[in-house]
């Protein structure tokens, strides 16, 4: 999902690390982080390359920073999704899927910044930007199991699994094809799911 790092940028009562990191955000986001280089960092957070330096230690440091603070914005957007939602446990998860199309469709999206970090970093899976990503998904599967849990599934943890695959795919389809069909298609698959996991309302 995407977090509004350009408006994040423009408070002025933002410290120099907040403005570094703002600008880290909004560069690694649009452009990948490979792409982006330390000068041009500091060039967009109006400092120093010194001064970049000595708030991270490197560009792997800051890389890890970044996809640290999409970790809670992007988890309260899915948990305001699921809250604001009308009707039962099946009519919040569909909801999930279609506020992922709705981000979708803004020019500005450039899919799940954990996703693609770690495919930029595939050939180095114990990089801390890779584990921060790992660590995110894990703490949304988790927050999908409770959900799950509440809802009177037999099995939360693994019905939460499978919905965490289907939301993967969902990511990932949607970056070839910006379609909100294939997101409906997921909701409707995630009702199927629910429906075989006893939850009720699970199916149409």
């Amino acid at each position: 999902m995407e977090t509004h790092w350009s408006v994040y940028m423009m408070d002025e009562g933002k410290g120099t690390r907040d403005r570094i990191l703002g600008a880290a955000g909004a560069l690694f986001y649009a452009e990948g982080i490979r792409a982006v280089s330390m000068d041009r960092l500091a060039e967009k957070a109006g400092v120093t390359k010194k001064t970049l330096y000595y708030h991270f230690r490197s560009k792997d440091d800051l890389t890890e920073v970044y996809l640290l603070a999409r970790d809670q914005p992007n988890l309260r957007a899915f948990a305001r999704w699921y809250a604001d939602a009308d009707g039962d446990a099946a009519d919040r998860v569909a909801a999930l899927f279609t506020g992922l199309a709705r981000q979708a469709g803004r020019k500005s999206w450039r899919g799940c910044g954990f996703l693609r970090t770690a495919a930029e970093l595939a050939n180095m899976p114990g990089h801390p930007a890779v584990k921060a990503g790992a660590a995110h998904k894990k703490r949304f599967e988790s927050w999908l199991a409770g959900r799950m849990a509440e809802a009177g599934a037999a099995d939360p943890a693994s019905l939460a699994r499978a919905l965490v695959l289907l939301m993967e795919g969902v990511f990932s389809t949607l970056l070839f094809h910006r379609d909100p069909a294939y997101a409906e298609a997921a909701g409707a698959a995630a009702r199927a799911l629910l429906s075989a996991a006893g939850v009720p309302g699970g199916v149409r």
